[in-house]
């Protein structure tokens, strides 16, 4: 055997065969097909595709610098094999970023770049460069003005002024920015009708003078606003009116309310025009002394009124009681009698009287302000036979306005009256604005 070996040994053929098979496992360990064609770049398998909105980092000195112009984002163009692109598309893990670590302050123009990418992708970036400012980071303290519209309040309902809390914040922005600064605000945005206090986290916003928006950073950029609000109410007077007549040989000596002024609550314009409330006493149907629950009566948008009931006590005198009287003592003569119920105190109230404006020098016109209707009503009290048979066409209410100049004032109400009775305007004063005529 060991003979045979040697011979195939010392055989030529022998030895080629041997050899050609050591070459062939070396080409097979070598050798990988599939690796082969994978590097090759057939082109059925190049594609192309687009990412759309990345975004764009910025390097620069965050704590001294601010940079505008920089674009939010990008889109960017790929081309290359296939399964590279399907790789970045989902992964995108690659970053697309401006470089300013060495920028100075002002403009310029920097590449947007892209970085951590298959290199075997061709990449466009769009748009590829920047046109960017570098400014002076500024920091400052504002204060906030807290709002609030009006307009959703309940019908009776005002509103003190909106306070915020904090009542200031910190902005920090390019230097050029914050100098343009006109207005910090902080508005509360809420639903109506508001009937009370309400307070809510409102977001803090920066403008110009133009009012718009301004790039800065706030802290905080929320913050507490709180309105107070409260009920409109005002106290008057409450009047008495009789309607209607006497029956014969009844006298009205006197009528007196358990409550002579009621709170009323209402739109701000017509409690500034409501000078009183009134009562009214239909007296033909009034016989004897009585006592009489009556509605308080307010006028149109007035929403509500406190009493909204009062008692009137009525002293009644009649000639049937006279009568009786002088029957039960004979040495009272008639006439002395109906002389006293002439002489008991009675109250009467004019409503509603207009306040005639005297005294003004022509160069200039004058203008009501309060009471804004230019009425108001008075009380007049005196003796029975004095005061009963007075009506509205026997007084005069003006204002004496001699002497006064342009703008706002306050004067008395003046009353022209009989004699022998005393008058009270149920407003004693009126507001009046004076401005000069212009010329024809």
């Amino acid at each position: 055997m060991d003979k045979l070996i040697d011979k195939m040994v010392d055989t030529r053929w022998f030895m080629k065969i041997v050899a050609l098979i050591l070459a062939l496992f070396l080409f097979d360990s070598v050798y990988d097909a599939d690796k082969e064609l994978k590097e090759i770049n057939v082109p059925g398998q190049q594609d192309s595709a687009i990412i759309e909105d990345v975004p764009v980092k910025s390097y620069y000195d965050t704590e001294n610098l601010v940079v505008t112009g920089t674009p939010d984002t990008v889109d960017l163009s790929l081309e290359g094999p296939k399964s590279h692109l399907e790789s970045a598309k989902k992964q995108q893990n690659f970053e697309v970023y401006v470089d300013l670590t060495d920028a100075e302050i002002g403009s310029q123009r920097v590449e947007i770049k892209i970085r951590d990418i298959s290199d075997k992708l061709d990449v466009t970036i769009n748009p590829q460069y920047a046109d960017v400012t570098v400014h002076e980071k500024v920091t400052q303290e504002f204060k906030v003005d807290a709002e609030f519209n009006n307009s959703l309040l309940g019908e009776g309902y005002t509103a003190e002024a909106a306070s915020a809390e904090p009542k200031t914040v910190k902005i920090t922005g390019a230097k050029e920015v914050i100098e343009r600064i006109s207005f910090v605000k902080a508005t509360l945005d809420v639903k109506g009708p508001i009937t009370e206090t309400i307070a809510d986290d409102a977001t803090v916003r920066v403008l110009d003078r133009e009012m718009n928006k301004l790039d800065v950073i706030v802290e905080p950029q929320a913050i507490r606003v709180t309105v107070p609000v409260k009920q409109l109410s005002k106290t008057v007077p409450v009047t008495i009116v009789r309607n209607g007549e006497t029956q014969d040989g009844v006298t009205i000596n006197s009528i007196k309310l358990d409550v002579n002024e009621a709170s009323i609550t209402g739109r701000e314009d017509i409690l500034n025009e409501t000078e009183s409330v009134r009562v009214e006493v239909d007296v033909s149907k009034i016989e004897k002394d009585t006592v009489l629950t009556l509605p308080v009566i307010i006028p149109d948008g007035i929403s509500a009124v406190d009493p909204k009931t009062v008692k009137a006590s009525i002293d009644v005198s009649t000639e049937e009681n006279a009568g009786k009287e002088e029957e039960e003592n004979t040495e009272e003569p008639a006439e002395e009698t109906q002389a006293q119920a002439q002489d008991q105190e009675v109250t009467k109230t004019f409503s509603s009287l207009a306040i005639n404006l005297a005294g003004l020098s022509e160069e200039y016109e004058a203008a009501l302000k309060t009471p804004a209707s230019g009425r108001t009503s008075i009380t007049v009290t005196g003796k029975s036979s004095r005061v009963q048979d007075l009506k509205a066409d026997d007084f005069n209410l003006y204002l004496s306005l001699a002497d006064l100049g342009e703008g706002d004032h306050e004067v008395p109400i003046n009353v022209d009256g009989p004699s022998g009775v005393d008058i009270k305007p149920d407003a004693g004063k009126a507001t009046i604005t004076i401005t000069k005529k212009e010329e024809a």
